[in-house]
């Protein structure tokens, strides 16, 4: 399908590039420009940079770059006309598609994609609408789930069947080994059958950060074991690398600039209900790097909200751990003892939830302290000294000199100890630590990172000078090809500015979000966006740009003297001294040329 030139235009045009990523990047502003964590690849300084001026993007760090297109394209896995026509919905401006792309993209979809639809509309059909989900309704009402819940999440019901799904999925022309792989389905071992893995349990879809569902969670109605059964991993759904109720919760965290972080479904979904539209969990598993990373791409505050047994603690120092390195406001919401959050609204309800729980959450330090605690007894004097000995290595890591002073007079007050003697102690601790590698560096601010490349040549710095300023005008474009046409020395700079000549002469204007629109080939659309983010004066004058043009040049000359030398010591080499001599008064002249350049 191809999409008209000037409705392209339009759509670019109608958005802002940094409120679309924004929907997925946490970006702040620094200067002219946006920067944030790239969602592209793992990391922990800001390399992301968007520029509202210039309508594009670019990473530092990973190297991609280009518009608003490209970056639904990256993001989504959309093709182009796609994410045009995703853009134009939001904005209000149809897209029309062909019946023949309709086809093609219909021959291209995966049948576990579709067939995890289907799924899902199936057994919340079942539950909602039929006889048969009277007792799942009856359950869910009891555990206070409402309609509006139920349909947010898409809440279903398996029946007690071994091929509702298996007869469904065949009737709709889907193979079924697909579905056995990724169990919903298994295999009969003694015939072969194929029979449906989730039978009379509540279902709860779990999709990935497109909101297509890649996995279901299964409940019991009553106490048979297992209590929860969930699907495995699988080629579409990786659990480390996703957060349930992430899609549903995404515009929740980046206008709060927050995130609760949960340990099952059922708690982001009683919790949505309680007011808390922000919840994502880690669903059961020790919160991954890639987890990590999407709470804090949206969010400065992370509430983590686990159980409070010991495996619920044993996580949250894990997660603690994990988040430590991305310098966030980390708090500690502490369940009592036999409660997990669902069951806590259950029993004390949402205002309770909402001010006594997440309201009272604590600060990392202060989570530590109580825990620690508890694993002393206060009124032995040993154990008293052996946990203000725990908590001054504690206070030795935290990276701010007055957060340091906050909890030594805490100790110093609660314990009558010397407030100089815990200073000295605790700076013993620090000095020792440091000197054995257990401590990193101290980090109090996230500064982004502009340029990671090392210190290009002089030749390098001028072309891409050059190039930036010829993506801001056409007439110095043609100008500059008039003095050197495609004279650059680096491969990818020559091809640049070989495109640049040829969309000014189809008549496009100078902009830089379009011109990068036209370039297939990825590595020239990552030099050109980072090219493009470089900062330049607005107008370009003669003497910059004839200063950009010597360097170049000389380049060239030194290039060709250069070569010229090699050809000349290969002529001495097989004895043709006649040529070595003309040789070598070519390179006489070149040089006095390379004085005067």
């Amino acid at each position: 399908m191809r999409v008209d030139e000037a409705l392209i235009e339009k759509v670019k045009a109608s958005v802002d590039i940094v409120d679309v990523i924004s929907e997925y990047v946490q970006l702040k502003k620094q200067g002219r420009n946006y920067f944030g964590l790239c969602p592209f690849h793992s990391e922990k300084t800001p390399s992301f940079s968007v520029s509202p001026e210039k309508q594009i993007f670019h990473c530092f760090g990973c190297g991609i770059g280009g518009n608003v297109y490209t970056f639904l394209m990256e993001m989504e896995g959309y093709t182009f006309p796609e994410a045009v026509s995703h853009l134009g919905e939001k904005i209000g401006i149809h897209v029309p598609r062909t019946e023949q792309e309709n086809i093609r993209r219909e021959a291209k979809a995966e049948p576990l994609y579709r067939g995890m639809e289907l799924l899902t509309k199936l057994y919340h059909y079942l539950l909602m609408k039929t006889s048969y989900g009277k007792a799942a309704r009856e359950y869910l009402d009891k555990r206070g789930f409402t309609a509006q819940t139920i349909e947010k999440y898409q809440i279903g019901y398996a029946p007690d069947s071994w091929d509702t799904a298996t007869r469904f999925l065949k009737r709709r022309g889907l193979p079924l080994e697909p579905f056995v792989s990724i169990g919903i389905l298994a295999t009969r071992g003694f015939d072969g059958k194929i029979f449906d893995c989730f039978r009379n349990r509540v279902m709860f879809p779990i999709t990935d950060m497109k909101g297509r569902t890649v996995a279901f969670g299964g409940r019991v109605l009553d106490d048979s074991k297992p209590k929860y059964l969930n699907s495995p991993e699988s080629n579409i759904f990786h659990k480390g690398k996703l957060l349930f109720g992430y899609p549903v919760a995404r515009p929740a965290i980046k206008k709060k600039n927050e995130v609760v972080l949960f340990e099952g479904y059922a708690d982001v979904i009683k919790a949505y209900q309680a007011g808390v539209d922000n919840g994502v969990a880690s669903m059961g598993t020790s919160l991954t790097e890639e987890q990590a990373g999407l709470l804090t791409r949206n969010a400065e505050k992370i509430i983590v909200c686990y159980d409070s047994d010991d495996a619920g603690v044993e996580a949250t120092f894990r997660a603690i751990d994990m988040l430590k390195p991305y310098h966030r406001s980390v708090r500690i919401a502490r369940m009592p003892k036999g409660l997990d959050p669902d069951e806590y609204i259950e029993r004390y309800g949402d205002d309770a939830f909402r001010h006594n729980v997440l309201g009272a959450s604590a600060t990392v330090m202060a989570f530590k302290m109580q825990y620690f605690r508890q694993k002393r007894n206060m009124n032995d004097e040993g154990d008293r000294l052996k946990y203000i000995e725990t908590i001054l290595h504690e206070i030795s890591e935290l990276p701010q000199a007055v957060e340091r002073d906050h909890y030594l007079r805490q100790l110093a007050e609660e314990f009558s100890i010397s407030l100089d003697a815990l200073k000295q102690q605790q700076y013993q601790i620090y000095r020792q630590r440091k000197s054995k590698g257990e401590l990193g560096k101290e980090t109090t601010e996230i500064r982004p990172v502009t340029q990671t490349r090392p210190l290009l040549p002089a030749y390098q710095m001028a072309e891409r000078e050059l190039l930036a300023y010829m993506m801001h005008d056409s007439e110095l474009a043609f100008a500059i090809r008039e003095k050197i046409g495609a004279e650059f020395y680096t491969d990818l700079y020559g091809a640049l500015a070989a495109h640049l000549y040829a969309y000014y002469e189809d008549g496009w204007p100078p902009d830089i979000a379009s011109f990068l629109q036209k370039l297939n080939d990825p590595q020239l659309q990552s030099v050109a966006s980072e090219i493009a983010m470089m900062e330049i004066t607005d107008q370009a004058t003669d003497k910059v740009i004839d200063d950009c043009i010597k360097v170049i040049r000389q380049h060239g000359l030194e290039e060709r003297i250069r070569q010229k030398e090699r050809e000349r010591k290969e002529a001495e080499r097989a004895n043709d001294f006649e040529k070595a001599t003309k040789i070598l008064a070519e390179i006489i002249s070149l040089k006095k040329g390379l004085g005067r350049n």
